[in-house]
Formats: C-alpha cells, sequence, structure tokens
C-alpha cells in the first residue's frame, strides 16, 4: 500500500487506551512503535488497541501523530521550571524563553531551551582559543605538517602544508553549540522559532555534518574557563540523540520531532531534590546508599533486591548516648491522591519503611504527590489490635507554582521530624 503525506492525530491520557484503524498503523511505523515501548500495541480484530504507559509527550510517525497527555496537565512554562529544578539547570529567564506547547508538543520544548541559552552565551561573547587548523601556503607559518609533506608533494616547496593555531570560536563548546542549533531548525515545525534557530545558528562556528559534534561532546571537558556552556551543552545533547539531561529524553524521539517524557521519573527526581535540601537545611543529609537497607532474605537464588524508599533522609542521632542516625522514608507517587485514597499497596509498602527505618516513639513516612488544583494534605493513622501502628503523612504539591514555592508543604513536614516533634 502507498504511504501517504496525510497523518493521523490519536491523543491517549496516560494508562488510558485507544483503537486505531489497521490502515493508519502498518509496516514501518508498527515496528519503530512496539520498539520504542512507549506504549503496549495489541492486535485486534478492528485494529490495533494502543495502552499507555507513563511515558508523555508527542510521538510522531509516518501516519499518525501520537500525542500522550499526561494526567496531571502541566503547562509548558512550569514544565521547563520542574526539568530545570530536577537536573540541578539554571531557571531561563522570563524575558527570553518562549515555551508553548504547539503542534510540536514537549519537543517544542527543547529547541526553546538550547536557543536561550545559546543567546545568552552570544551576550557573554563566545570563548576563543587556540584552535590547529591545517592550510597550503607558499611561505611557512606555524608547524610543517612533514607527512602531508612528503605524500602529497613529493618534496616539491611551491605549496606548503602547515599546521596553524589560529585565535578564534571555533571550539569544541560553541562547535557543539552550532551544531544542535542546526539540527534543532531542521526539526522544528514552527516557523517563527525555525527563523530564531537559523539567525543564532549564524552567529556558531558548526561542523560540516552536524552530529560529528556528538563525539565532541562526549569527549570534551570542562573547566573554570567554559563552564557557562554547560547548561547550553546540556540541552544540545537531547537535540543531537544522546539523550537528556539526566536521560528524560527517548535517544530516538526528537529526531521524529518528538519528545517523550516520563513523568514518573521526572517527578521522583524533583522529589529527591526537594527533600534532599530541606533536610539539609535542618541539619539532616540524604542517606549513603549502604546505610539502613532493608532487604529479603529466603527468596529463590537469593536474588531478591533491596526494598529502598524513593528518598532515604538521615538526621542526627536523639538524646544522648545514642550514636545511630534517626531515618525518615519519602516516597514519591505520580498519582491523583488528593482526590482519591491512598491505594493499600502503597499503603502496605510505607508501613515497610515505618517499620524498618523508624523508631518506635517516631513511627513517620511521607508519600508526595503532585496536586494541580493546590497544596494539600492530610494524615493517614494506621492501627492494629495492639495500638499504633505508623502515621503516613500524604503531602499535595502545588504543580502550579514553581518547585522552589510548592516545597512548602514537605519542608514544613521533614523540619518536624528533624526537631523530633511527635508526629501524632
Amino acid at each position: 500500500m502507498p504511504r501517504t503525506a496525510a497523518r493521523h492525530e490519536v491523543v491517549i491520557e496516560e494508562h488510558r487506551s485507544a483503537l486505531v484503524p489497521r490502515s493508519w498503523l502498518y509496516g514501518d511505523d508498527l515496528d519503530r512503535l512496539r520498539s520504542t515501548k512507549v506504549v503496549d500495541v495489541v492486535e485486534v480484530r478492528d485494529g490495533y488497541a494502543l495502552r499507555t504507559r507513563a511515558t508523555t509527550g508527542v510521538l510522531q510517525l509516518e501516519r499518525i501523530r501520537l500525542v500522550l497527555r499526561p494526567k496531571f496537565p502541566i503547562a509548558g512554562r512550569q514544565l521547563i521550571n520542574w526539568l530545570c529544578y530536577a537536573n540541578d539547570r539554571r531557571t531561563p529567564d522570563e524575558t527570553l524563553r518562549n515555551w508553548p506547547l504547539g503542534q510540536d508538543g514537549y519537543a517544542g520544548l527543547v529547541p526553546a531551551a538550547l536557543l536561550h541559552e545559546c543567546r545568552l552565551l552570544l551576550r557573554r561573547g563566545l570563548r576563543r582559543d587556540y584552535v590547529r587548523r591545517p592550510r597550503i601556503d607558499t611561505t611557512l607559518r606555524g608547524r610543517l605538517d612533514m607527512e602531508a609533506q612528503a605524500t602529497r608533494c613529493y618534496g616539491a616547496i611551491d605549496r606548503l602544508h602547515l599546521q596553524t593555531f589560529e585565535y578564534e570560536d571555533g571550539g569544541w563548546e560553541n562547535l557543539v553549540c552550532g551544531a544542535a542549533l542546526t539540527v534543532a531548525a531542521r526539526r522544528s515545525t514552527d516557523p517563527a522559532q525555525i527563523r530564531r534557530l537559523l539567525d543564532t545558528a549564524a552567529q556558531f562556528p558548526a561542523p560540516l555534518r552536524p552530529l560529528d559534534a556528538v563525539p565532541l561532546l562526549a569527549r570534551g571537558q570542562y573547566t573554570r574557563l567554559n563552564t557557562h556552556y554547560r547548561a547550553a551543552h546540556a540541552w544540545a545533547r537531547m537535540v543531537l540523540g544522546g539523550g537528556g539531561v539526566s536521560d528524560l529524553l527517548d535517544p530516538y524521539g526528537f529526531g521524529a520531532k518528538s519528545l517523550l517524557l516520563n513523568l514518573n521519573v521526572l517527578w521522583e527526581r524533583v522529589v529527591r531534590r526537594m527533600a534532599v535540601d530541606a533536610a539539609v537545611a535542618v541539619g539532616g543529609r540524604g542517606a549513603r546508599r549502604e546505610e539502613g537497607v532493608i532487604r529479603t532474605h529466603g527468596g529463590l537464588a537469593d536474588r531478591t533486591p533491596p526494598f529502598n524508599p524513593d528518598v532515604l533522609l538521615a538526621f542526627p542521632p536523639q538524646g544522648e548516648g545514642s550514636t545511630a542516625p534517626r531515618f525518615l522514608a519519602v516516597d514519591a507517587k505520580y498519582k491523583n491522591y488528593a482526590a482519591k485514597n491512598v491505594s493499600s499497596t502503597d499503603r502496605h509498602q510505607l508501613l515497610t519503611y515505618i517499620a524498618g527505618y523508624t523508631d518506635p516513639e517516631h513511627p513517620l513516612a511521607l508519600v508526595v504527590h503532585p496536586a494541580p488544583d493546590g497544596p494539600t494534605e492530610r494524615d493517614l493513622r494506621i492501627e492494629g489490635p495492639r495500638g499504633g501502628m505508623g502515621l503516613i503523612k500524604v503531602l499535595g504539591l502545588d504543580t502550579r507554582t514553581s518547585p522552589e514555592t510548592s516545597v512548602a508543604p514537605l519542608r514544613k513536614a521533614i523540619a518536624g521530624f528533624a526537631a523530633s516533634a511527635s508526629p501524632a
């Protein structure tokens, strides 16, 4: 069957399914969709049933444009804030950035972020350094390339093969930016953004083949002279296909004008940084990997992995004579716990953390979830025939605001535990 230029749009929310006619999805599209493992593809009588997982974003195939919507709506302006916060990147300047979720979906955020960082570099002035250049001249300038002179000129001296060192902006740092801007312009569908990308790319040097910048990025070293390029290079990695700042970008995604984000992973990273920063502010820290691990023994071949929370915080011991640190488990749940009860599975999980990490006087654990309608907070007291078993604080963080603002309920709960306040 011949391919057509028409592309059908299929919109599916996280953990939902949709039926796609057989004529919309076959051949290379079907193979690629199955290989990405973004959705589960099941062949049914009338076509294919697509069921989404935790990945969201936009995936453009030959015949369909698959829009995977998050179950929690996050504006593009806020999404870029949470991405930067999760990966410890500088928040972009409001006067320069433009983060629309247009027809490129989340994919449009990446070239916009790259463009912003490259413009900041141009404001500051591109770094210049001595760059080796091969030249052919009639007078000796720089170093004589003996191998080229012997093999290409056979000893003749009317033309000299030279290696010169020119003080210019052709260093690897600028080449990476130029290549990424060029690639982003080719793959964007927004005419205004394409024009801005090309105008900025013209002010950077670039390799003849843009993807030649990928090994430069992999081998590059940062010093105090070029560390201000880190943010631009982080977004350049996304565009050039080397993964995101923390591999949040699917490596093959943006090549098809697509950006696929696992919002479960993003939420865990955001909560981890929030919790550790809040603990450090009150004298605590993030627990080391080898501290307080909960293990299961007696499994088949004894290969059961450790039972660890998303974040484990450690605080100084309480009282004189005690040397053991106090632990607080924080679990990030990308679930709508503002509108529904915490599942029995998650309650059992948190009770295990309480039993394994906390002392009987302060049996506390925290569950942190997104709250798109404003911050929420409630306590779950788990009681048994012999009395209280533990307290689970369920904290909803406002996703409409910046991470620095929405962290307040979590910071308050961690400060209370650090002060040894009774959770009862």
